[in-house]
């Protein structure tokens, strides 16, 4: 425990000698209390209005991190790690928020949730997305089940993607290249005629990548594992009247490449492709104190898999998933006097899979055929504000098909003090539901119960210099019972899924802040640790390919009008990972490692914008996940022309 207290001294130090000694800039993730974010409570409210922990990647940033993958720019944010973003491309990643499992973590479209429902933990991937199609992303960090149910338990990332802007049409088109023969090109239209609001986007990627899997033999025979991606986004608004809007949007992407058949593996012929599309049509009423607001969304997801025979896999395997998802929500926002309002809403939502999955020549295939589920909730939040008290009161009922009902709260005070001080603490359940692949497969358990959580929250965010300084620390603790596992059989088919596994989880977080006209940077420091108890009283650190320390630095300098360079710092320490090469499995620990990026943007005429980066500047040799290979420096350069 003096471990974990002197850290949290010596990391809070560094973030102000380290920001206010070299002066220096980070990446434009904004935390001013002026701000107005809608994730956190769902309707519009400024940061000081609310006791809740929301960063901002505003359009700005994301314009500047085109050389990237969305992956790559969420894990510049403090308290998340997005582990894998620097595998080979295309290679699953997994996404762990204040060190919560992967599936812990919501992800939104424009407000719409979306899921993977033919995945084991029902998580989206989130390389499906092209950072062109997106203006900026919000990120909730704690529990967010009370106004977003399942899935919320660590937090929420709400992208939100491309509107029309504007009178008139205007079109921009942009290319780039770099490292791994990667060549990208993505057009755009976007613009408002007359009361209809249009936003277009299509992308192409390509790259022939390198090889995926760690070659322990030296021989450097490991084929390269290549990544292609099509993607395309289309939003339309259209104001109906003055109080009504219509809002529609589709994105769809088909991505394919090569896999290796596992760690330390290589295979020639192991291929996948994905299609994963996602629609959803909106309607705003305004009314004299608020606003109603009614979604509906469809997001369907393909996978298919495919391996030939080769030397490490005598067999032939094919793989095809479908998962489904229909979601209906409305939500009210309401002002009840000069002290209360209120998010009301109730939502349905229905899930579907087919899966189907055969290995020659060894059995018959395993088959999940049209299996489905729903779940029913209503919810309502109250808010109070008056002078310096703010507090938020929330309850959401579920009725699952399967396992039946469930119930979450929210209980969040704050205090803003002299206009620049909040402090705030927050006591909240989550949950997280069964996927149908725990539910139905050969491995499923009908019986099985949904996670659920109790996290405790405190902190602090403080703007020492109106708008320009600011420091915040948040400290969490996150306590999960009924968590489902894997549990080994001594006869076919030799497991199971249980509930019945504790987990806790610590952290904190500290972010220090600078903006001015011309510089902007950030410095943060995180610690999270974590233990899994099983039903024998077992304790495990078992916060897998999660570092317990992270740092970053992070700045942009607009040196002058057209011309502007930024760096990104980041320190990752040390990490557990399981070999599965070995039997019975081992514990590996994976060394700490230091990133750095750098970014240079040049404005060459009114309508032109010509950019580079260079990644992995100290050419690091570092592992994210055992027995996989990362990127060693490497560069991207490119242009975008706007068309008037």
């Amino acid at each position: 425990m003096e471990k974990i207290y002197f850290k949290s001294i010596l990391g809070i130090g560094l973030l102000h000698i380290t920001l206010l000694a070299a002066t220096v800039q980070a990446q434009d993730t904004t935390r001013l209390l002026n701000n107005v974010v809608v994730t956190a409570t769902r309707s519009p409210k400024k940061l000081s209005d609310i006791g809740r922990v929301v960063t901002v990647i505003s359009a700005e940033q994301i314009n500047r991190s085109q050389g990237k993958t969305l992956p790559q720019l969420l894990n510049t944010v403090p308290g998340l790690t997005f582990s894998g973003a620097q595998n080979a491309p295309g290679i699953a990643t997994s996404i762990y928020l204040r060190g919560a499992s992967t599936g812990n973590t919501l992800i939104l479209i424009d407000g719409f949730p979306v899921n993977n429902a033919s995945a084991i933990d029902g998580s989206y991937d989130l390389n499906a997305f092209s950072l062109d199609m997106i203006d900026h992303i919000e990120i909730l960090k704690g529990s967010g089940s009370t106004l977003y149910g399942s899935d919320a338990v660590a937090g929420v990332i709400n992208i939100i993607t491309k509107k029309g802007k504007g009178q008139g049409l205007k079109g921009s088109l942009q290319l780039m290249g770099g490292s791994y023969n990667t060549f990208k090109e993505s057009a755009s239209l976007n613009g408002t005629v007359d009361k209809t609001g249009v936003a277009v986007n299509i992308s192409n990627s390509d790259s022939r990548g390198f090889a995926a899997a760690t070659d322990t033999t030296g021989k450097g025979n490991f084929k390269k594992d290549g990544f292609h991606q099509r993607s395309a986004s289309v939003n339309i608004s259209q104001a109906v009247s003055k109080n009504f809007s219509l809002n529609g949007n589709l994105q769809t992407s088909y991505t394919s490449g090569n896999l290796p058949y596992g760690a330390f593996t290589d295979d020639q012929n192991y291929t996948y492709n994905n299609t994963f599309l996602f629609g959803g049509l909106g309607a705003k009423l305004i009314l004299p104190a608020g606003a109603l607001v009614v979604n509906l969304s469809q997001n369907d997801v393909w996978n298919n898999f495919n391996n030939l025979p080769t030397d490490n896999n005598s067999g032939y395997q094919v793989t095809k998933n479908r998962g489904k998802i229909s979601n209906a929500e409305a939500i009210l926002n309401y002002a009840l006097g000069k002290y209360f309002d209120i998010t009301s809403g109730t939502s349905f939502k229905y899930s579907n899979t087919n899966q189907y999955s055969l290995f020659l020549p060894t059995g018959d295939p395993d088959i999940i055929k049209d299996r489905n589920n729903n779940i029913f909730s209503a919810y309502t939040s109250l808010f109070f504000k008056d002078d310096i008290f703010h507090m938020e009161l929330g309850g959401r009922y579920n009725h699952h098909s399967t396992y039946g009902d469930n119930f979450t709260y929210t209980i969040n005070p704050s205090l803003f003090l002299a206009d620049q001080f909040k402090v705030f603490g927050t006591i909240a359940s989550a949950y997280k539901s069964p996927s149908l692949y725990q539910l139905y497969s050969q491995y499923g358990n009908g019986g099985l119960k949904p996670e659920t959580t109790t996290s405790y929250e405190a902190g602090f965010d403080w703007e020492i210099i109106k708008n320009t300084l600011t420091f915040n620390t948040q400290f969490y603790k996150r306590n999960a019972k009924d968590v489902i596992y894997f549990a080994n059989l001594s006869v076919s088919p030799y497991g199971v899924y249980q509930n019945g596994q504790f987990q806790k989880d610590k952290g904190f977080e500290s972010e220090l802040n600078y903006h001015s006209s011309k510089l902007t940077a950030s410095a943060y420091y995180t610690y999270v640790t974590g233990k899994l108890t099983d039903e024998k009283g077992l304790q495990t650190a078992n916060l897998y390919r999660r570092p317990k320390s992270t740092f970053g630095l992070n700045f942009t300098y607009q040196v002058i009008d057209d011309f502007s360079f930024g760096v990104n710092y980041k320190y990752t320490g040390n990490r557990t990972d399981q070999n599965f090469a070995t039997y019975p499995s081992t514990i590996v620990t994976l060394k700490h490692y230091n990133l750095a990026d750098l970014h240079l943007e040049l404005k060459a005429t009114r309508n032109l914008r010509v950019f580079g980066d260079l990644n992995n500047v100290l050419d690091q040799k570092y592992t994210d996940w055992l027995g996989y290979n990362t990127m060693g420096i490497n560069f991207m350069l490119g242009a975008k022309y706007q068309f008037n």
